[in-house]
């Protein structure tokens, strides 16, 4: 595209950074991630649609997918894999896919995201079909694995979307819905798993939280779904269950133990 400019590989406003203080380079860190906020604001319009979408997909049996490479990539796959515990729902209905397989969530697999057409193959292992949406997440928007993955989609009939930090990238041509968050060049030219990496974790948490409210996965403010894996969370649930029903701790408790999630035991002690 000849309009596209790649901010995230622009020169810092920074010089010798190792000649800072430690406080003056965690302040001048500080400041640059303050602009972070401001610019996923102007792009809650487009973010707005892709959730409405998304709810639309899901209600008709379809899935979220998220792909990418690299730090893009894990933070997929960590947005994906927080949804069962939170909210309750299926392991399959949010999937994270990651260049180079689950070995590159810890280490980096050479050239892994250079492959474009591997993203599609990825996806057909979980029969990816039309009622699916894929979103590709790309810092530069250039990764040819995102890239490939949401093309090939797009010629299947397939609704794509795309988080990236540069405006009119390759990646966005691809996109039906392209969220742009540009958050400017990095504090340390080009390391884009810092302001360009916080940027996308705050999206995908916005797409995943709203759809699965949208979804009826919350009352009020309260995760009535969540799981119950550690006592923590028991102890939560039986605060929720409390301040709804009106109960002591350890009955709410007992309910919570008896019905296995607090949206049970609150549906069960309401309609006695």
């Amino acid at each position: 595209m000849s309009n596209f400019i790649k901010t995230t590989e622009q020169d810092s406003h920074f010089r010798n950074i190792e000649k800072m203080s430690t406080s003056e380079m965690l302040t001048n860190i500080n400041t640059e991630d303050q602009k972070v906020a401001l610019a996923v604001q102007n792009e809650i319009p487009v973010i707005s649609a892709v959730v409405d979408k998304i709810t639309d997909q899901l209600k008709n049996g379809g899935r979220l997918f998220y792909i990418g490479a690299g730090t893009s990539g894990r933070l997929g796959i960590l947005d994906a894999s927080e949804c069962p515990p939170t909210f309750g729902v299926d392991q399959n209905m949010v999937i994270g896919l990651i260049a180079g397989g689950d070995a590159a969530i810890r280490i980096a697999v050479e050239n892994a995201e250079d492959n474009k057409s591997q993203a599609i193959q990825d996806l057909q292992r979980h029969r990816i079909d039309q009622n699916d949406v894929v979103i590709g997440v790309a810092a530069s928007g250039t990764t040819p694995y995102v890239i490939g993955g949401l093309k090939d989609c797009q010629e299947q009939g397939i609704t794509t979307a795309c988080v990236t930090c540069n405006q009119n990238s390759p990646v966005s041509e691809f996109a039906d819905f392209p969220i742009e968050v540009v958050v400017g060049p990095e504090f340390i030219t080009g390391s884009s798993r810092m302001k360009a990496g916080t940027a996308q974790k705050m999206v995908l948490n916005m797409i995943s939280t709203a759809v699965m409210v949208k979804l009826g996965r919350v009352k009020d403010n309260k995760m009535v779904d969540m799981q119950l894996s550690n006592e923590k969370l028991i102890q939560r649930g039986s605060r929720m269950i409390s301040e709804e029903l009106k109960l002591d701790l350890s009955t709410s408790e007992k309910l919570l133990k008896k019905h296995g999630s607090v949206r049970k035991a609150i549906d069960n002690e309401t309609h006695k």
